[in-house]
C-alpha cells in the first residue's frame, strides 16, 4: 500500500492554519491541477485527487481533530469518499458546489441545461520602480493564455464537419453518478463532450479537439501611484475564455516594487540614510539631499547627533486611496574619516583634550527612532 502524504503538506499550510486559509489553499491547488488545465496528465490528476482528499478531512472539524491526534490511521473506517477511484472531474464538480461555483469562477446555465463555466483567472507579474510608484505608470504586460482555437472557433471539431449528439450524455451535457455508497446522485459535467452536448468524430487539427490553443497576449495596464509591493491589479475579462455562454476570467497583475539604491520605503514614507561629516554635524550646515522628484536643501543644526532624524514633509509617496504624500525621513549618519592629515590629527587631539570624558553618550535604536518619528 502506498504511503500517503501528510494532508497539511499536500495543501501547503501550517498545522495551525484556520479554516479560511485551508479553503483558499485548496482552491489554489485544485485550480493548478484541474484536469481541464492538465489534459491527459496522470500526475496532475493524482495530485488533484490528493488535494480533494486532504481538504475533505481538514475542512471538517471533527475529522481534523481525529487526524491531528492519530494521523492517517485515525481516518480508517471513517465515512468519506474514495478519491482514489473517483474521476477527477467528478471531484471538481462535487467541491464546486461547496465553493459556490467554480472556485471563484461563477457559472451560468448553458444549452441543454448544462452549466457554462466562466473562464479561469490568470496571474502575471510586473516590476515597477519607486519613481514609477510616485507618479503612476502604464506598463506593457506580456503573457500567454489558453485562447479559443482560431481553426475551429473553439468547437474542437475539424472545420467543415457536422457535430453529433454526444452518446455519453444524450445531448444533456451532464451525467448522473451514484455517490456516498448509493445514497445520493451527483450530477456532473459530461466527460465526453465537456458539457456542450455535442461531439465531433474528427478532431480539429489545430488544437487536437481541445478547442483551445496557447496564444501570446500584450496588454497595456495602468499602475496607479502609491501602489505597494505585492498588490494586484485586476483586468476584467482578460483571463481564459469560458465555455459557450459564459464570460472570460480575469487577469490579475501582481506588482513588484524594485529595491531602491538610495531610499527605503516605510508605508507612504521614504527613509534616506545620509552620510554626514563630524564637522557638519558639530558646527551645523546646509546640505542638499535627493528626493524622488528633485533635490532639497536641508539644514543641520549645530550639535546634530548620529542617528538623528530630520523630516522633509510631503516628499514621500502618495497614498493609494487619498493621494496624500507621506514624508521623507533623513537619518543622519556621521562618518568617521579613516585617514587624517598631520594637521587634522593635531587639531583633533587638541579638541579631545578639552572633552569631558565623564559624560557618557546615550543612544536609541535606529528603527525604534524611525517608528517613533513617523508614527
Amino acid at each position: 500500500m502506498a504511503t500517503k502524504r501528510d494532508y497539511y503538506e499536500v495543501l501547503q499550510v501550517e498545522r495551525t492554519a484556520s479554516g479560511d486559509v485551508i479553503k483558499r489553499a485548496y482552491r489554489k491547488m485544485a485550480m493548478r491541477y484541474h484536469p481541464d488545465r492538465n489534459p491527459d496528465d496522470k500526475d496532475a490528476e493524482q495530485k488533484f485527487k490528493e488535494c480533494a482528499e486532504a481538504y475533505e478531512v481538514l475542512s471538517d472539524d471533527a475529522k481534523r481533530r481525529r487526524y491531528d491526534q492519530f494521523g492517517h490511521a485515525g481516518m480508517k473506517g471513517q465515512a468519506g469518499h474514495d478519491f482514489g477511484t473517483m474521476n477527477a472531474q467528478d471531484i471538481f464538480s462535487m467541491f464546486d458546489d461547496i465553493f459556490g461555483g467554480g472556485f471563484g469562477n461563477g457559472r451560468s446555465r448553458g444549452r441543454g441545461g448544462s452549466r457554462a463555466q466562466r473562464g479561469y483567472d490568470l496571474e502575471t507579474v510586473t516590476i515597477v520602480t519607486l519613481e514609477e510608484v510616485l507618479f503612476g505608470v502604464e506598463k506593457e504586460i506580456e503573457f500567454t493564455r489558453q485562447d479559443t482555437c482560431q481553426t475551429c472557433s473553439g468547437t474542437g471539431g475539424k472545420p467543415g464537419t457536422e457535430p453529433l449528439t454526444c452518446v455519453t450524455c444524450g445531448g444533456a451535457g451532464q451525467v448522473q453518478q451514484q455517490g456516498f455508497g448509493g445514497m445520493f446522485r451527483m450530477v456532473t459535467t459530461c466527460p465526453g463532450c465537456g458539457g456542450a452536448g455535442k461531439s465531433y468524430r474528427e478532431k480539429c487539427p489545430g488544437c487536437g479537439g481541445n478547442g483551445r490553443e496557447p496564444r501570446k497576449v500584450t496588454l497595456s495596464v495602468k499602475v496607479p501611484a502609491g501602489i505597494r509591493d505585492g498588490q494586484a491589479i485586476r483586468v476584467h475579462g482578460e483571463g481564459e475564455p469560458g465555455s459557450p455562454g459564459a464570460p472570460r476570467g480575469d487577469l490579475h497583475v501582481v506588482v513588484r516594487v524594485e529595491t531602491h539604491e538610495v531610499f527605503t520605503r516605510e508605508d507612504d514614507h521614504l527613509i534616506l540614510r545620509m552620510p554626514t561629516s563630524f564637522a557638519q554635524a558639530a558646527l551645523g550646515a546646509t546640505v542638499t539631499v535627493p528626493t524622488l522628484d528633485g533635490d532639497h536643501e536641508l539644514t543641520l543644526k549645530p550639535g546634530t547627533q548620529h542617528g538623528d532624524l530630520l523630516k522633509v514633509r510631503g516628499e514621500g509617496l502618495p497614498n493609494l486611496r487619498s493621494g496624500r504624500r507621506g514624508d521623507l525621513v533623513v537619518a543622519v549618519l556621521i562618518e568617521v574619516p579613516k585617514k587624517l592629515t598631520k594637521e587634522q590629527a593635531e587639531l583633533l587631539q587638541a579638541y579631545a583634550a578639552t572633552e569631558n570624558h565623564d559624560v557618557m553618550p546615550h543612544s536609541k535604536g535606529f528603527w525604534e527612532k524611525i517608528k517613533t518619528y513617523i508614527g
